[in-house]
């Protein structure tokens, strides 16, 4: 039985995860801004009231998890607020960059003591991050904090790889959640099954890389 903490954990990809790890008789602590009735009802550990993009909520957080190992974090928090060159707003831009951004790399770093060797970090990002990838422009803020987890994440399997620990770097998919209308082409759970699946080849001689859940590596 593995330990497995998941950010955003309250609904859509976060909830999915939590109930496959739930299932698969592992401890999960679900970390979320708020709770939902779906996630209370679920059997797990719930810590409610975590804010990644707050420095005093992410050392609360780690304060309460002093002592204990996590074998799995899954970095999953996000937020996506669309955005044209027209409709610019910088506001939101660094919003995004201080959830998606700054905040994988503040809890990973809050709580480097509860992963030791042969623990692994998952950083849910976005092909949106790849710059190769990129033909259709727009969503300045959504794209420049993607691309900057990548290149934290890289960072961080590079000075963990040492310390025996993994970093997987992994795009979803196009996902039915609230953060793209429920337009999407894939559900929460299938999408969960992926990314779990990319965790479980997840080692140290492939840390790094830019996974698509469905196998694919993925351009920077």
């Amino acid at each position: 039985m593995a330990t497995v903490l998941i950010t955003g954990a309250n609904r859509g990809i976060g909830y999915a995860l939590s109930t496959i790890f739930q299932q698969r008789g592992d401890e999960v602590i679900a970390v979320c801004r708020q709770s939902s009735a779906e996630l209370d009802a679920l059997g797990v550990e719930v810590i409610a009231g975590v804010d990644v993009a707050e420095a005093e909520s992410v050392a609360a957080l780690a304060q309460k998890l002093q002592g204990r190992r996590l074998d799995l974090l899954f970095n999953n928090a996000g937020i996506l607020v669309s955005q044209s060159l027209d409709t610019l707003c910088f506001d939101d831009v660094a919003r995004q960059f201080e959830v998606n951004a700054m905040g994988p790399l503040r809890l990973t770093h809050a709580v480097l003591a509860n992963l030791g060797e042969g623990a692994k970090i998952a950083m849910v990002t976005s092909r949106m991050g790849s710059m190769a990838d990129n033909g259709s422009g727009g969503q300045y803020g959504y794209r420049m904090s993607k691309a900057a987890l990548n290149a934290a994440s890289v960072s961080l399997a590079q000075d963990l790889k040492s310390r025996g620990i993994a970093v997987a770097i992994l795009h979803p998919g196009y996902v039915q959640t609230g953060m793209v209308g429920f337009g999407g082409e894939v559900t929460p759970e299938a999408a969960a099954e992926r990314l779990i699946a990319r965790v479980d080849e997840l080692n140290l001689e492939n840390t790094g890389t830019f996974w698509h859940a469905n196998g694919e590596v993925l351009p920077w």
